[in-house]
């Protein structure tokens, strides 16, 4: 059975992108898209969606009275969908265990880091900042904290002494748009088991 996967962005949507080349041109791939959301109207990723005929919802922050309100219409609007996977591909919003039970061990979420290290919306810049020789990119299931759930796969790139924010972010993003599509695609096809911060990739 194909998954069914919503994916939400914030920003430029990026990584969205790489997974829908990655569902385009892997048969295997074992998952459609069937809806993008966002927190912001203007965020791209959601006209990469629309231009690959992907619904797209946004709900905002500041259309509710409070967060458990916006989550709680956010829930809906995906299990409206009856999306089997979340994928956060750039999502700046934290998520409440109340949003994560509606599906377990099936949120995932790339990070511009090797976790634990350098967790946070500022990783790439904490990584130059602290003097990192080697940083890289983590997929990870989701939990209730920042950039803490168990992890997927990580993949490491290098630190060059002439870097900055913007060309070692564009490195990241080289590594992290192979190996997102790739957790994903092993989601989709249930080949991960969680045991306590472990996970085990089925052959």
């Amino acid at each position: 059975m194909t998954a069914r996967v919503a994916v939400l962005v914030s920003g430029s949507g990026t990584n969205l992108q790489a997974l829908i080349d990655a569902e385009r041109d892997d048969p295997d791939f074992g998952g459609r898209i069937v809806v993008a959301g966002s927190d912001r109207a203007d965020a791209y990723g959601l006209q990469r969606a629309s231009a690959a005929g992907i619904d797209t919802v946004t709900v905002a922050m500041q259309d509710h009275p409070d967060r458990p309100a916006w989550e709680k219409t956010l829930v809906q609007r995906l299990l409206d969908q009856r999306a089997d996977v979340v994928v956060l591909a750039g999502f700046m919003k934290l998520l409440s265990g109340q949003f994560l039970a509606n599906w377990p061990d099936r949120v995932v979420n790339t990070h511009p880091s090797l976790l634990p290290a350098f967790r946070g919306a500022h990783a790439v810049a904490d990584a130059l900042a602290y003097g990192a020789k080697v940083t890289g990119c983590t997929v990870h299931l989701v939990d209730e904290q920042v950039d803490h759930g168990p992890i997927i796969a990580q993949r490491a790139v290098e630190v060059r002494e002439d870097d900055d924010d913007v060309t070692l972010q564009e490195r990241i993003k080289t590594v992290e748009h192979q190996l997102f599509p790739h957790c994903v695609k092993l989601l989709c096809n249930d080949r991960i088991r969680v045991d306590g911060r472990r996970v085990r990739v089925l052959d």
